[in-house]
């Protein structure tokens, strides 16, 4: 059922609060490579049922920098977060906002990503690798160190594992000084990914080149999820190509949960892949 209008009013209104509170780091200073629009705002639907927001129209893609508070913990790494949407819509602030607050809170620096939709799937991979040399670019200005990290959900899990896989391919023309750094992400935690079993009889999707330089993942599904095959097809594969993966399967939560209270698997998935994302950081100090 979608909220009344006052509802997403409220919701648009905190929404532009909140970004008034970070900086935006605008992808592409020029054109955007492959993009026929002209660059605008992404636009809100006026679907906010759930108290989602939904962005659309994506043609300048950003990403929004949420930073420890001072004094608090500081772990001098990086996560770029990719929320998902079906690749038609991003649901910015549940799988978004909310998730770079809560790395925050652990001492991470996140990068939302408003990368292109709606079925803008080649202009989206630009978009994370873009993001992740930005971000080691200007490591310093947020104190980071050079490890940088993917934290994807739903179709923003399909996106992460596709800059985890595919982080050789030259797909766009550099920009400026940041595309001579590397793309590959040092990690990623995969939040029920979809659409990594496109392959034969549903195995992983071809265009995933899993081998032993893929860098270590989290995979979080469960059982009553129509994607969670994604998980485990994909772990199958970083096991077979001797990459360090975690992967749990939990029997209910669905699909599209974020970590709002009230689903077990968003209750429990938290403080696992924090637990991980914990000790991936320690290792790569």
């Amino acid at each position: 059922m979608k909220q009344p209008l006052w509802l997403f009013c409220i919701i648009m209104s905190s929404f532009s609060s909140m970004a008034q509170e970070h900086p935006v780091i605008h992808l592409w200073p020029g054109s955007v490579p492959g993009e026929t629009a002209a660059k605008h705002a992404a636009v809100p639907t006026p679907d906010s049922s759930r108290n989602v927001i939904r962005l659309t129209d994506v043609t300048d893609p950003i990403l929004t920098v949420y930073t420890p508070k001072a004094g608090a913990t500081n772990l001098h790494t990086g996560i770029v977060v990719c929320p998902g949407g079906g690749y038609s819509i991003l649901a910015i602030n549940l799988e978004g906002d909310e998730i770079a607050q809560w790395l925050c809170g652990m001492g991470y620096t996140a990068f939302v990503l408003q990368y292109r939709v709606p079925q803008k799937e080649k202009g989206a991979l630009q978009d994370v690798q873009r993001a992740i040399r930005i971000v080691r670019s200007r490591a310093r200005e947020w104190q980071l160190g050079t490890h940088v990290g993917v934290l994807g959900f739903s179709a923003g899990g399909s996106l992460g594992a596709r800059a985890a896989t595919l982080y050789e391919q030259h797909n766009y023309m550099p920009v400026d000084e940041a595309d001579a750094l590397s793309c590959r992400p040092d990690f990623a935690v995969l939040i029920y990914p979809a659409y990594l079993d496109r392959g034969p009889q549903h195995t992983l999707t071809p265009e995933l080149a899993v081998n032993e330089k893929t860098p270590p993942m989290f995979l979080f599904a469960t059982a009553d999820d129509a994607h969670s095959n994604s998980a485990l097809v994909m772990a199958g594969a970083l096991r077979s190509a001797k990459v360090p993966v975690e992967l749990h399967l939990y029997a209910q939560g669905g699909h599209g949960y974020g970590l709002r209270p009230g689903n077990p698997a968003a209750e429990v998935w938290p403080a696992l892949a924090g637990k991980w994302l914990k000790k991936m950081t320690a290792a790569l100090r």
